[in-house]
């Protein structure tokens, strides 16, 4: 597993992560601990950086999860996702799965109280040199890239790479 995600991720930069902006959709009951959407004003459909959403984080380690409606392993983490945006900071990133309705429809189905950034080319992924979905990117408080997991990342394995972030 661990030569199949080195693999996976070879092409990931080191250093000071991408950023990037895109449209916010706001999943029902979005967690404001994931996106802090109220504290920031962030509103369903408005444009949001990264360096925008980390900066309603301060001192703390983020992650960016990029997902799409259409991958069986993203369908598998999505309690997972939920469960630790709970507690950490967490982007989500809507990668090529359709337009602002059809994604916001997504999350409305399946529950999903996520703050998510919409990137219907998948501009995202190529910037973090990605080339599979589901994947897990934690930057450390100051953003520089911690760790990148592509493929079914498992709850601790979401848990245990931000705790790590926070220690350095």
């Amino acid at each position: 597993m661990l030569a199949v995600n080195a693999w996976q991720t070879r092409a990931v930069p080191s250093g000071l992560a991408p950023d990037f902006s895109g449209t916010v959709l706001l999943g029902p009951g979005a967690l404001p601990v994931a996106g802090a959407a109220s504290a920031a004003g962030v509103a369903h459909g408005a444009e949001l950086s990264l360096s925008e959403w980390r900066a309603t984080h301060p001192g703390r380690p983020v992650a960016i999860h990029i997902w799409a409606e259409w991958c069986p392993f993203c369908k598998l983490e999505e309690g997972s996702v939920t469960r630790v945006a709970a507690d950490w900071p967490v982007l989500t990133v809507a990668s090529r799965s359709g337009n602002a309705a059809q994604v916001t429809r997504y999350m409305a189905r399946q529950q999903l109280p996520w703050v998510a950034s919409l990137d219907p080319k998948g501009d995202v992924s190529k910037a973090y040199g990605l080339t599979a979905v589901p994947a897990w990117v934690v930057l450390d408080a100051d953003g520089h890239i911690r760790s990148v997991a592509s493929g079914y990342t498992t709850e601790l394995g979401m848990r245990a790479r931000l705790w790590w972030a926070s220690l350095f």
